[in-house]
C-alpha cells in the first residue's frame, strides 16, 4: 500500500500567499463578469457549455482542482475570459466552483496587453502569473479552482493552420496533479482559433514583437489594418464558442510508487497520455460542434432580438465600455449594470480621451504605446520569474515534494 504524505506548506510558499489578493479584486471580478463580460458572451461570442450541467466537486477537499484546455491559435485571449466568466456564472455568481486563472506572465508585462488599456486587468480579475512558485502556492488557496492552458504562449501562437493541434505540455500541470492528488478537469474549447482566422505564424516577426512584451503578432489580414485603426488589436470575431468537458485525469493514480520515488520520466510519460487523452476528446468535441464556427443564423437572430443593446455586439465600442466600466468602479466601487446606448457609448468617449486614439489611423498609437509600455517589466525579467523548463527525457531525478 502507497502511503500519501500530504504537501508541507513550506516557508516560501507561505511568504508568497500575498498573491491571493496583492491585486485580486473580487468586486472587481464580480462586476466585471456581470456587466460586461457576461453580456459580450450572450450578444456576442454565444458561448456554449456542453457537459457543465453539475460542476465537477473536489476529490481533495484540501487543494483545488485545475481545469486545463487548449488555446486558440492567433488570438487575443477572449477564449479564457469568456470561459472564466461563464464558468463563474454557472455556479451562481460564486467562487467556490470557478477558476482563477494562472496566466502568462507576459500578459502581465505591460499595460498594453491588458484589454483596452485597463492597468492590471488580468490580476484584478484574478489572475495569477504563471510560474514555478505561484502554481505550488495556489494549490494551498481554498476559495476557488485553478485554470490552465497547458501549451503556453506557443498554443495561442500556433498558426489557424495548427488551431487543433496541441502543442508541447508544459508537465508542470502533471507534476502538481502528482504531488497534490488533486484531479484535472479536461475541456475541449471549439471555434477559438475562428475569434481570429486564416493567420500564419513568423518567428522572426513573433521575436522583434517579443522585445516590447507582445507576445506574438499574426500574419494575415486582420495585423494589416492594426496600424489603422489600433481597436483592431484586441478584436475578435463573433465565433460560436464551444466548451466541451472531458473525463476527469487522475495523474496520481498512473504511478504506482511513492511519490519521493516518481521521476521526470514518469511525469513525461504522465504528460504524454494525458495530451494523448485531451487531444482525444478535441477531435471528437470539434467533429460534434465545430462545423458552424459562427452559426450565422444564431448570432444575426441575437442581435435582432436585442438590438437596443446594440453597443455590446460591436467591438469598435468595446474600449469605451471597459473605460467607462474601469471610471464608475474607480469612483464608486462595486456598481450597477451600466447603461448602455448609442448616447451612453458617445459619453464614455468624452469622459475617456484616450479611447479617441482607438480610432485614429498611425498617429493613435503614439499615446497609445506611451501609456501602455509605461513601466512595463522587462523581458529577462520575465525569463527571472518563469516555471522552470521541464528536464530532459528520461531523467532520473526524483520529484520534489517539499
Amino acid at each position: 500500500m502507497i502511503i500519501f504524505e500530504e504537501p508541507r506548506l513550506t516557508e516560501e510558499i507561505k511568504a508568497n500567499q500575498k498573491i491571493y489578493n496583492e491585486y485580486y479584486d473580487p468586486d472587481y471580478a464580480d462586476a466585471l463578469a456581470r456587466h460586461i463580460i457576461n453580456y459580450i458572451d450572450e450578444l456576442y461570442f454565444r458561448a456554449r457549455f456542453i457537459g457543465f450541467d453539475e460542476l465537477p466537486e473536489r476529490n481533495n477537499p484540501a487543494h483545488p482542482l485545475i481545469y486545463a484546455s487548449n488555446h486558440s491559435g492567433f488570438a487575443f485571449p477572449w477564449d479564457a475570459i469568456i470561459f472564466a466568466a461563464k464558468l463563474y456564472k454557472a455556479n451562481g455568481f460564486q467562487h467556490d466552483k470557478a477558476a482563477r486563472a494562472l496566466t502568462a506572465p507576459m500578459l502581465s508585462m505591460s499595460t498594453l496587453m491588458n484589454p483596452f488599456l485597463v492597468k492590471n486587468f488580468w490580476k484584478r480579475a484574478g489572475g495569477i502569473d504563471a510560474t514555478s512558485l505561484n502554481f505550488e502556492t495556489m494549490m494551498f488557496y481554498k476559495e476557488s479552482n485553478l485554470l490552465v492552458y497547458p501549451e503556453g504562449v506557443p498554443g495561442i501562437g500556433k498558426g489557424f493552420n495548427k488551431r487543433y493541434q496541441l502543442q508541447r505540455f508544459s508537465t508542470s500541470f502533471i507534476r502538481i496533479s502528482i504531488k497534490y492528488r488533486t484531479d484535472i478537469i479536461p475541456f475541449a474549447t471549439v471555434n477559438g482559433e475562428y475569434v481570429n482566422p486564416y493567420n500564419l505564424k513568423s518567428d522572426i516577426l513573433n521575436k522583434l514583437v517579443q522585445k516590447i512584451g507582445v507576445p506574438f503578432l499574426p500574419v494575415g489580414l486582420m495585423s494589416l489594418l492594426i496600424p489603422f485603426q489600433p481597436w483592431l488589436f484586441y478584436f475578435g470575431f463573433p465565433a460560436n464558442l464551444t466548451y466541451v468537458m472531458g473525463e476527469r485525469i487522475k495523474p496520481y493514480e498512473m504511478v504506482n510508487k511513492p511519490i519521493g520515488e516518481v521521476t521526470e520520466e514518469d511525469v513525461q510519460r504522465i504528460t504524454r497520455e494525458g495530451k494523448q487523452v485531451m487531444q482525444e476528446q478535441l477531435n471528437e468535441a470539434v467533429r460534434q460542434y465545430g462545423q458552424k464556427p459562427f452559426n450565422a443564423k444564431h448570432m444575426v437572430t441575437t442581435w435582432i432580438k436585442n438590438y437596443r443593446l446594440f453597443p455590446f455586439f460591436t467591438p469598435p465600442l468595446w474600449p469605451m465600455l471597459f473605460a467607462e466600466f474601469e471610471r464608475f468602479f474607480r469612483k464608486k466601487g462595486r456598481i450597477k449594470p451600466l447603461k448602455i446606448n448609442f448616447w451612453s457609448g458617445l459619453r464614455a468617449l468624452y469622459k475617456n480621451p484616450i479611447c479617441i486614439a482607438f480610432f485614429i489611423p498611425i498617429l493613435g498609437w503614439i499615446p497609445i504605446l506611451i501609456k501602455g509600455l509605461r513601466n512595463r517589466v522587462r523581458p529577462e525579467q520575465i525569463k527571472r520569474s518563469a516555471p522552470a523548463a521541464a528536464p530532459a527525457q528520461g531523467s532520473q531525478k526524483p520529484l520534489k515534494t517539499d
